[in-house]
């Protein structure tokens, strides 16, 4: 029997365990928005630009733990969903992206939004460099056959996007359904590789040996959700535990051996411990440039006297930055368990170290207790520590964050305790902002039983489209956006102000960090005297038909908060905020690289710093220079 290829993919996604499809409408995808409106257990969200449906299928994707699909026109609905496709590409999200092309029949004629400056059909090589796979249906009886191998690529491995490109001709043509056969016997999940045992046993045996073992953990615990086993292998041995951004809520922030965030905004205890590590074993992290100081040497991590240990399921990432003595590609789910069967046979009675325990407790508790005025602070516009300890006091644990880029992901990290795993979301590889304004759509959507909220900072909401608000709107999801509004791209003024100096007005350079208001007489004006400009965020939001309020004072954010949580609606909270630093313990070499040029000598990819030069990463690569 013949079906229309439609109705054919709708019924393949049912079958597959697909609930959502986010996307955009356009003419070469409208045979499918037709199937759409025909099925029965899989529900089209519909959004107002692509970058949104690329984020909520993210957001989706990464409390569901399977594939978020999107669907998207040709041409500008491609590019426009490029960025929120990276984003999941970088931070390992799987994802399946179905693209309409043009008809098949006139590639390279130039028909409508059709891309062929280099090669005609090829509008797919636009995401080549990003996503794990990208192919283009040439015939329809391909379908399944290219169906199947999309998700288990998009979903085995390290996870991440793949993209189907599909000619508009081929969703409308009829194929016998007999060529889904394959689609019914094909298994829908690929077994994860464990460690051989002698492995296993032979990182168990460094563990236990070691003087000052440190085990950093990076996304892939949480991707392969072995939290419990994580948790139960360092309190078996006693193991102190750092992270990366990604790898936040791995265990609990406020575990007894939780060291914290490593790189340039981690702590000084942590990179105490890791800098004097005689043996680390990396879990799931790509060790890049931001949890490991720009890779200077004794910041973070001193491989001078540290022996790595590296376990990854991609086995590009091990050795990358750092040379491993034992390297080894599996599920950490699976090895992690191995690992601690390993160590409860070799070391029976297990490890105890009561006096790092109160180390890392007291370490915990005067951070705490420093920042304790700064959080308690009344002054309006608000501190960000204010912010996250009032949404502390209010929200559930288990509640589902996403932050975006800026303070509210940089201060969350390092000073917002999560406990559950996966309650917290960033976007770290590529550090999109805008991410969390449509990614918790996805996200209320897998989790429709958890409260789903953003800590998103103005520029990130204005980057990331207001119209996700339509959305929520329209489909009934009950998501809440604190935007924490500092009337700047904060953490990019703090940078410039900090390297360059406005020299007409003898003060700190923010010219195109700060938002204000350019007055008449301008030419003749200082910029620093311009007024300070924010859109009205919560006017834009009633305008969509959501609740929403701006905020008035320090006391009035959490009475608003706690009525946000009680609605059970779509909600908008516009907090303005002070912008104050997050303090940063560690190195980022773009600190070093706007330093004077007279001061700096780039040599094979070295700096050496004048003696006037200031700064531990000055100290650190002076010592280094000979």
């Amino acid at each position: 029997m013949k079906k229309l290829v439609s109705d054919q993919l709708v019924d393949y996604l049912e079958r597959r365990g697909v609930d959502y499809v986010f996307g955009l409408c356009g003419h070469t995808v409208i045979a499918m928005l037709d199937a759409f409106s025909r099925a029965k257990n899989l529900r089209y969200i519909s959004v107002r630009h692509e970058q949104i449906a690329a984020t909520a299928a993210d957001g989706y994707a990464r409390v569901a733990h399977k594939a978020g699909v999107m669907i998207c026109h040709l041409g500008p609905g491609l590019t426009n969903a490029t960025t929120g496709v990276a984003n999941a590409a970088f931070d390992s999200i799987p994802m399946v992206v179905i693209a309409g092309d043009v008809p098949s029949y006139y590639y390279g004629k130039h028909p409508h939004q059709e891309v062929n400056m280099h090669c005609d059909g090829s509008q797919y090589d636009i995401y080549k460099p990003f996503v794990k796979r990208a192919w283009r249906v040439d015939r329809p009886e391909a379908f399944p056959e290219i169906m199947d191998k999309a998700f288990r690529l998009a979903e085995s491995g390290r996870p991440g996007p793949v993209l189907i490109s599909v000619p508009m001709d081929m969703f409308s043509r009829e194929i016998e359904t007999d060529c889904w056969e394959r689609t019914y016997m094909d298994s829908h999940e690929t077994i994860k590789p464990a460690l051989d045992p002698a492995t296993a046993k032979a990182i168990a045996k460094e563990l236990i040996e070691a003087k000052n073992p440190v085990i950093h953990a990076g996304g892939g615990v949480l991707l392969a959700q072995a939290s419990d086993e994580l948790a139960a292998l360092v309190e078996f041995l006693d193991i102190p535990v750092s992270r990366t951004l990604m790898g936040q809520s791995c265990i609990p922030d406020n575990h007894p051996l939780m060291l914290g965030q490593t790189g340039f905004w981690g702590f000084e205890l942590t990179h105490e411990k890791t800098t004097k590590a005689d043996r680390i074993l990396i879990l799931g992290s790509r060790m890049a440039e931001a949890d490991s100081s720009s890779w200077y040497k004794g910041v973070t991590f001193n491989q001078s006297i540290t022996k790595f240990m590296q376990i990854d399921i991609d086995p590009t990432e091990i050795g990358r930055n750092y040379p491993v003595m034992i390297g080894a590609v599996a599920d950490l789910k699976h090895a992690l368990a191995q690992i601690l069967e390993a160590a409860k046979e070799l070391k029976p009675e297990g490890i105890s170290h009561p006096e790092l325990r109160k180390e890392i407790a007291d370490f915990k508790a005067n951070f705490k207790k420093e920042n304790q005025a700064i959080c308690d602070d009344g002054r309006f516009p608000m501190t960000p520590q204010r912010i996250l300890r009032d949404v502390k006091a209010l929200v559930p644990e288990d509640a589902l964050i996403f932050t975006d880029v800026g303070w509210n992901k940089n201060g969350v990290a390092q000073q917002y305790d999560i406990t559950v795993p996966g309650a917290i979301n960033h976007p770290s590889g590529l550090a999109t902002m805008g991410f969390g304004a449509g990614a918790i759509l996805g996200a209320k959507l897998a989790a429709p039983e958890r409260v789903v909220l953003t800590l998103t900072g103005d520029g990130g909401f204005g980057a990331a489209n207001p119209c996700v608000i339509a959305t929520a709107k329209e489909q009934g999801i009950p998501v809440i956006w604190i935007v924490m509004n500092n009337s700047a791209f904060g953490t990019i003024a703090g940078l410039e102000g900090l390297h360059y100096t406005n020299e007409k007005e003898s003060c700190p350079q923010h010219l195109g960090t700060e938002f204000k208001i350019r007055p008449a007489d301008a030419e003749g004006s200082f910029r620093q005297s311009w007024e300070s400009y924010s859109p009205d965020w919560a006017a834009i939001a009633r305008g969509y038909g959501i609740k929403a309020k701006k905020i008035a004072s320090a006391d009035e954010f959490a009475e608003v908060l706690k009525e946000a949580l009680e609605c059970n609606e779509p909600y908008l909270i516009d907090v303005p905020m002070e912008n104050i630093a997050v303090p940063t313990p560690g190195v980022w070499n773009i600190n070093d690289i706007y330093t004077k040029k007279e001061t700096v000598d780039v040599c094979n990819g070295r700096l050496k710093f004048a003696d006037e030069m200031g700064g531990k990463a000055a100290e650190v690569v002076r010592s280094q220079a000979d």
